[in-house]
């Protein structure tokens, strides 16, 4: 029987064979490709070499995640406490392992020297030797678990929406930003599994089956509460539920000011681990207590933008300028909240692509990296305002350091995937959109970019599902705001891309009576006619007044868009080109104002 075993996707076996040859050269024996049929044999040889493992090296990658296999014996080699992950290709880890400690070898370079290749290196000569030392242990002695045996024993939480009670509609943004936050908090505990926000935030609103919640989350409990917040007070109320019985935990009422909403949802994450038995290391402890401001004003109005960026997707200019004005205020009340000035980096920036701004958000983005290095967001904003300037090699390695640092991050894998987007890169594009898609179930942007993205590579399977979720999303928003003319631009697209050319056309009819100076919309039902609708002269048309009020920031994306591939050797385009960018080159430079 073989020291390693390692489990992988049969597909990625051209990248394991390097981590094979750098564990034989430890001396240790591997079990990895065995000449055997597939068959009953071959399960029951799995079994004995999984179990006489002394360390499981799985290699996740986003195929193997995808693999009902490498799950089950990652699974069973944690149960175990023997599981050494890899990953490649920022994979997302199955819940139920993600607490474990992770390398990431994107950038070993199949060097066994790095520093990569010796971080999983020792994690292996560490289980081998545990195991070494197990068994020459005298029969009957024990031993105290290792820390890595302990944090697999662990539990999985799903945090349901917390309800407004507060009998304001208004106040919608405060309960879910406490939601989020006792989700990331809880998420820095490494022994305890949590539920994404995107996964839990479906069930927002709805009567819940708390046993229904359990199967479809895979958690072992859930947490639920409610919200009052009213005349400068704060009631919460929560409890902590079983999934195995449906009994409560833990519960606990709150009635605080609303100054002290930050000491309630530290004690509500301390009372989940106390509650579950759960060891919280002193790193874990400040993790949770470190937050981005301790001013509570400065925090709630910054939930108040997030709330309006994640519920307007769309290159709207009002929600910017309200974004602006809200992380202004709180930057003012707290000049060192860096999340706030990452945010009004993002509202600058989508002003800029419209034309409206003279801003495009970058000094809003250094004040954020100036205050705190480590914030994912703030390098991806870096990085999409890079990208307007047209420097991708730049854009590239902000957002090398962002998917580093958070790869879990809506706005991280959304810059992301415009950066491979703009450089041609659709198969990695299609990855990063399909993440960020998933992570905000209202994130119209992504699923369109999903759609051209598979068409450009001639995908028409993936090309039909991702349009089938962006109609739906877009029908989603428009039952609410029908009148939204980039919202009507997308589901215009997305019918153009699902072959109902006909209802493409009353959207688009409808949409150029009631918004006609539009731009951005009209440059997406340019896309529609160029690829789906297939008329070329009516795209060019649509394009005339795009590309005479284009702004600087949008002109390279405008440019790298494979929707307009069909024009590119038509003079016509060409000139269109050229014009805009004559235009732009004499227009004066304007001075940058960060409070707009």
């Amino acid at each position: 029987m073989a020291d390693v075993f390692v489990s992988y996707a049969r597909a990625d076996k051209a990248r394991v064979a390097p981590l094979v040859a750098a564990i034989e050269a430890k001396g240790w024996t591997v079990w990895w490709d065995p000449e055997i049929t597939p068959g009953q044999e071959f399960d029951d040889q799995i079994d004995a070499e999984i179990n006489a493992a002394k360390a499981v090296l799985v290699v996740w990658t986003p195929t193997s995640v995808a693999s009902r296999w490498v799950r089950g014996e990652a699974r069973e080699a944690a149960e175990r406490g023997i599981l050494v992950p890899v990953r490649f290709d920022q994979a997302r880890l199955p819940m139920d392992v993600r607490a474990i400690h992770t390398t990431d070898l994107d950038e070993w370079d199949e060097d066994a020297a790095s520093t990569h290749a010796q971080e999983f290196l020792r994690a292996l000569a560490a289980m081998i030797a545990r195991s070494q030392a197990g068994q020459s242990a005298k029969p009957g002695s024990t031993k105290p678990a290792s820390p890595a045996a302990a944090a697999t024993k662990r539990f999985a939480i799903g945090v349901l929406p917390f309800t407004n009670m507060s009998g304001d509609s208004e106040q919608e943004y405060f309960s879910d930003g406490i939601t989020e936050d006792i989700i990331t908090d809880l998420s820095k505990v490494s022994a305890l599994a949590v539920a994404s926000s995107n996964s839990v935030f479906l069930y927002k609103g709805k009567h819940v089956d708390i046993q229904k919640v359990v199967r479809d989350l895979k958690v072992t409990h859930v947490l639920e509460g409610s919200v009052r917040k009213a005349g400068g007070r704060i009631r919460i109320n929560a409890q902590l539920i079983d999934g195995a019985t449906n009994n409560h935990v833990w519960a606990e009422r709150y009635d605080r000011d609303a100054s002290d909403i930050f000491a309630i949802q530290d004690e509500i994450s301390q009372a989940i681990v106390k509650a579950l038995r759960l060891q919280l290391l002193p790193e874990e402890k400040k993790a949770i207590e470190r937050r981005g401001t301790e001013s509570a004003e400065a925090h709630d109005l910054y939930l108040m933008a997030r709330q309006i960026y994640i519920t307007n997707q769309e290159a709207d200019e009002r929600a910017s300028k309200a974004i602006i004005r809200l992380c202004v205020q709180a930057t003012e009340i707290d000049p060192k909240y860096a999340q706030a000035w990452a945010l009004m980096a993002i509202g600058y920036r989508t002003l800029r692509v419209l034309g409206v701004g003279s801003d495009n958000g970058l000094m809003a983005a250094e004040r954020a990296l100036a205050l705190d290095p480590d914030l994912a967001e703030a390098h991806a904003v870096k990085a999409y305002i890079l990208l307007m300037q047209d420097d991708t090699e730049a854009a590239a390695a902000e957002v090398a350091i962002a998917l580093k640092l958070n790869p879990d991050s809506y706005e991280v894998n959304r810059a992301a995937g415009r950066l491979h987007y703009q450089l041609h890169r659709y198969e990695d594009a299609i990855r990063l959109f399909e993440k960020a898609a998933g992570l905000i179930d209202a994130d119209l942007h992504s699923a369109s970019m999903l759609i051209s993205s598979y068409n450009a590579l001639g995908n028409a399977s993936g090309t039909h599902r991702a349009a089938e979720q962006a109609f739906k999303r877009a029908e989603a928003i428009l039952a609410h705001d029908q009148h939204n003319s980039g919202v009507v631009a997308y589901s215009a697209y997305a019918l153009a891309a699902l072959g109902e050319s006909e209802r493409a056309k009353t959207r688009m009819n409808r949409a150029l009576l009631i918004d006609p100076e539009n731009w951005n919309m009209r440059y997406a039902f340019a896309c529609s006619l160029s690829v789906y609708l297939k008329d070329k002269e009516a795209a060019l048309k649509m394009l005339e007044s795009v590309f005479a009020t284009i702004s600087d920031a949008f002109l390279p994306y405008a440019k790298a868009d494979p929707d307009f591939e069909s024009l590119r050797d038509d003079p016509r385009y060409q000139a269109m080109v050229a014009a805009a960018e004559a235009r732009l080159s004499a227009a004066p430079k304007t001075s940058v104002d960060t409070h707009g």
